[in-house]
């Protein structure tokens, strides 16, 4: 009778560890990034459900008073509950953060992969284009446009959008410079392949990876000029909530209640440090030589 062999310890099979364990065991600052964002999203999507009071109700009672069991933050000047109107500015804080980089997106990208992979006059005159939008200070370019579009949280955020695109179309045009004279878009052309192919086969998925890191980096720049935009009185608009209106009102009793600043501006800071920290590990994650050093 033959007996059935078993397999020995050290020829079984390894186990293959879980990605997305080993990358938050790996990069536990990435991973901490990515729970901060997920928390606020979340905490924007369900902020009705989240907040124990209405962002919008005033109480003439209780104008500026300081933390208390009822209302765990204070109130603000026209006695509204500071810790349901911190909680309902995550959503239009990141509403306008997606919005913006969205925008410079759709604008930038194209216009950068183009003018790289034609080259000639057109990467000439949309280059010098980049270049004089590039030389304005962003926030007054982003007040200006602002001022032609009208004030408000989504035409403020289409200005920044708007001035963040010229970063997204220089980094797409470097990038496109580079992999046009590769071998295997060569070879793309001398297969038949048409230009739009082209770009859209080989010159993009080959020039993604850096823009993918600068959109986490333009994610915590659009969150801040947000907040300042806001801060001016050209985004957000009363009655509703951002951290940006809510350090606007605050300063204007910061002798009186300093406290009322706090918690907009560590909102602000947390949140763009996540998008930084989070930006850094897609960095990493792409970067060819990090990956085969580990």
């Amino acid at each position: 009778m033959s007996r059935t062999a078993t397999p020995s310890a050290a020829g079984a099979a390894p186990r293959r560890r879980n990605p997305v364990l080993a990358w938050m065991l790996r990069d536990p600052r990435g991973a901490l990034s990515l729970l901060v964002v997920v928390i606020i999203a979340l905490t924007g999507i369900f902020a009705d459900q989240l907040a124990p009071y209405s962002p919008i109700e005033q109480n003439f009672d209780l104008i500026l008073m300081p933390p208390s069991a009822e209302n765990w933050l204070g109130t603000d000047d026209l006695g509204r509950d500071v810790f349901s109107r911190l909680i309902h500015g995550a959503s239009a804080s990141m509403y306008a953060s997606v919005l913006s980089v969205s925008i410079a997106l759709v604008i930038g990208l194209p216009i950068g992969l183009l003018a790289g992979f034609a080259g000639g006059w057109v990467d000439e005159v949309v280059s010098r284009v980049i270049d004089a939008l590039l030389s304005f200070p962003a926030i007054v370019l982003a007040i200006g446009v602002t001022g032609a579009l009208g004030v408000g949280l989504t035409n403020g955020m289409i200005s920044v959008g708007i001035v963040f695109s010229p970063l997204i179309a220089r980094l797409a045009r470097a990038r496109a410079l580079v992999v046009k004279e590769e071998l295997f878009v060569d070879a793309a052309r001398c297969f038949g392949a048409s230009p739009v192919r082209i770009l859209a086969r080989h010159i993009l998925p080959n020039a993604i990876q850096p823009i993918l890191v600068q959109v986490t980096l333009l994610l915590a720049g659009a969150l801040l000029a947000e907040a300042s935009l806001s801060f001016l009185g050209l985004g957000v608009q009363a009655p509703d909530a951002s951290w940006g209106s809510m350090l606007a009102k605050a300063y204007l009793y910061m002798e009186i209640a300093p406290e009322q600043m706090v918690t907009p501006g560590l909102a602000i800071l947390v949140t763009a440090l996540a998008f930084n920290g989070l930006g850094d590990s897609v960095r990493m994650l792409l970067d060819p030589t990090t990956r085969s050093g580990r």
